[in-house]
């Protein structure tokens, strides 16, 4: 089971519509409960039902690469995302200290609203 922002347990997890991620992967899930315990500073959602996670791929020896955004260029805690999503990612047993996590702040697409999954819009009142 999976905790969405509203707190409900669901047996998927809701995706954002923009998320190029590796669902099939076996530590996708794992992943995704790691980045979901990020939250933005100035909005009461995490990081990924948020949108703003575009990219994540997992190789062959289990390092991660993530791509992600930000709501604007001038967010005050842009410097410290990256390692905020880094520092999740390693809480997950399978990557630890030893694998390579490389996260990487992208501006092209800008983000928008319409990349928040449904869960996002309905704890904003966004309906």
């Amino acid at each position: 089971m999976i905790e969405d922002a509203l707190g409900d347990e669901m047996e998927e997890l809701r995706e954002p519509p923009f998320a190029d991620v590796p669902r099939a992967h076996p530590l996708w899930e794992k992943i995704a409960a790691a980045i979901r315990e990020v939250y933005d500073p100035e909005i009461p959602v995490n990081l990924y039902e948020l949108g703003l996670i575009y990219h994540v791929e997992i190789d062959g020896e289990n390092n991660v690469f993530v791509k992600m955004s930000l709501t604007a260029p001038g967010c005050p805690v842009a410097g410290e995302m990256p390692g905020m999503v880094e520092g999740a990612v390693r809480t997950v047993e399978e990557i630890g200290e030893t694998k390579k996590v490389e996260v990487e702040l992208i501006w092209d697409p800008p983000w928008t609203p319409a990349m928040m999954a449904e869960t996002a819009k309905l704890q904003l009142n966004m309906f």
